[in-house]
């Protein structure tokens, strides 16, 4: 029951993170559109994401959490204060990350330039050397939030262990504050000057964010001291879990971040705009149910695989598949039978022209093809992690990694399928890493899809189905309308979203695919 709450606290904390970054984007594409100065610092942002899903977030995720339940769960199992072992560990790590980070940052803010044109080289098919200055530039603006974000993971990473999720889970909501903004009171008079307010309000977040998490952790009586690097043994084994971690983890954000790289290089002007706004919306799912899921079961299975009972980390297993799917197949739905029809009611305005929602519709079509991919990475890699094995999903990434190159070549230098190419390319990625994932777990009997998982999966894909014929008959009378009004576009969404959603979720009841009075029992237990 405590996996359902987390995952819901998470999920909707980070659906108002996302709500506020749609209006974010819906303000970026009215005043900024898709093009020089969008593309520029859709650049400047993503390289700084990149190393903190490679070495933040993921990393610290995947290696710190087990790492400091286990410290903690020693302690207490031997008549110790197992918090305060916990947190002595937690500023060995810190002793260590922050200089880390210092030196890190500062050489990107002083050198980026080699490391901009590798990404895109030059935009020599798309801005050249204007449009690779402003990028440069950017990107010097935008750097700091890495060293910031990664100590907030830091700090996440312990309320997570202390299973206050929502703590870390509100972080992203004050980026947001914070970039809508800059657009709404210190935008500029044109899309360059706009996109510089909006790099800087990306480093002021990084600050706020950190110090919301600092106030969060005192309030919860934990303080870290900064002192001297200390590497001992603990810590020694943290980063040797941390670098091939942080590979698994960030294949994701890898392989897009080779996509932005071909299509700032190779695809023209638009192109890595088309791609950044396809894939907020395909992220959503995976952000509120994902990113949930798997953040919630990793301390349970950590703990479950601690105390020798894999049977239980198993079912735990099991039943986040069951809640991904239940979540994600309609969204998926949704999202490839209605991506135009979204794209034009929430985008389209302002700088953001009627070919902007196409190219970026399509691409989105591309890309949720592999979003229940994209979730079950999220709900197997935790299998390894709590296990202390980040080999596997290593091996596994770098697999994906070389498929997503030579899928991304083919498509550009071998196909007409431009941009939409290379979320195909992705989403074809996505789904051979989750098999390697499922297969190399089941290999080693540590985890089988049980009767109850079998069951209620077929059960969901027929109410998808159900709830896909009715999108195909509904998307054409609502795309006339998207691009309206306000009240217009309210309406279209609503008539597109609500219906098909009623559809599935009775014909779910229907089917049995979940259980009437499992869900009454946990809405009782919630009030109580």
């Amino acid at each position: 029951m405590s996996l359902v709450k987390n995952t819901a606290t998470i999920g909707g904390l980070t659906l108002v993170s996302r709500v506020l970054g749609f209006v974010r984007d819906q303000l970026m594409a009215h005043f900024v559109g898709a093009g020089f100065a969008s593309d520029a610092f859709l650049v400047a942002w993503r390289l700084p994401n990149l190393f903190r899903a490679l070495f933040a977030e993921g990393a610290f995720s995947a290696a710190f959490v087990p790492m400091f339940n286990r410290v903690v769960g020693q302690g207490d199992a031997e008549g110790r204060d197992g918090l305060a072992e916990g947190l002595s560990f937690a500023e060995n790590v810190l002793s260590v990350l922050f200089p880390f980070l210092a030196l890190f940052t500062t050489l990107m803010v002083a050198f980026p330039r080699p490391i901009v044109w590798l990404i895109t080289l030059g935009f020599k098919h798309g801005g050249g050397p204007e449009k690779f200055d402003l990028a440069v530039h950017l990107t010097q603006i935008t750097f700091p939030y890495l060293g910031l974000i990664s100590l907030v993971s830091l700090l996440g990473g312990i309320m997570n262990s202390l299973n206050r999720f929502w703590v870390n889970a509100a972080a992203p909501i004050l980026l947001n504050i914070c970039m809508i903004g800059a657009l709404l009171f210190f935008r500029g008079h044109d899309g360059i000057s706009t996109a510089h307010t909006q790099a800087i309000a990306v480093t002021v977040s990084g600050v706020a964010q950190l110090g919301w998490l600092i106030l969060a952790a005192r309030a919860a009586g934990v303080k870290l001291k900064l002192k001297r690097p200390t590497l001992n043994p603990e810590v020694k084994k943290l980063l040797a879990i941390i670098w091939p971690a942080a590979i698994g983890a960030g294949a994701v954000q890898f392989n897009l971040l080779v996509i932005t790289m071909l299509a700032a290089s190779q695809l023209g002007q638009g192109a890595v705009s088309y791609i950044y706004y396809a894939d907020r919306l395909n992220q959503l799912p995976l952000a509120l149910v994902g990113i949930g899921v798997g953040t919630a079961i990793l301390p349970v299975i950590s703990r479950q695989i601690g105390a020798g009972d894999e049977n239980s980390a198993i079912h735990t297993q099991n039943r986040a598949i069951e809640l991904s799917l239940l979540l994600t197949l309609p969204a998926t739905a949704g999202l490839m039978l209605g991506a135009r029809t979204l794209i034009a009611a929430l985008l389209q305005t302002g700088a953001f022209t009627a070919h902007d929602t196409a190219a970026s519709a399509a691409v989105l079509t591309a890309f949720s093809c592999g979003l229940p991919a994209y979730i079950l990475i999220k709900v197997f890699t935790p299998g390894f992690y709590a296990r202390g094995d980040t080999k596997a999903p290593v091996r596994i990434a770098m697999t994906e990694m070389a498929c997503n190159m030579a899928l991304n070549l083919f498509f550009v230098f071998g196909t007409n399928l431009s941009y939409v190419g290379l979320a195909i390319s992705g989403a074809s990625c996505a789904w051979i890493n989750v098999g390697l994932l499922y297969w190399v777990l089941h290999r080693r009997g540590q985890f089988t899809v049980d009767a109850q998982l079998k069951r209620r999966a077929v059960r969901l894909l027929l109410a998808t189905l159900a709830m896909a014929a009715l999108l195909l008959f509904l998307d054409p009378l609502t795309a006339a309308h998207a691009s309206g009004t306000i009240v217009q576009r309210i309406g279209a969404l609503l008539l597109l979203i609500v219906p098909a959603g009623a559809c599935y979720f009775g014909c779910a009841f229907l089917f049995g695919a979940f259980d009437w009075r499992e869900t009454k029992a946990l809405l009782r237990r919630r009030r109580g």
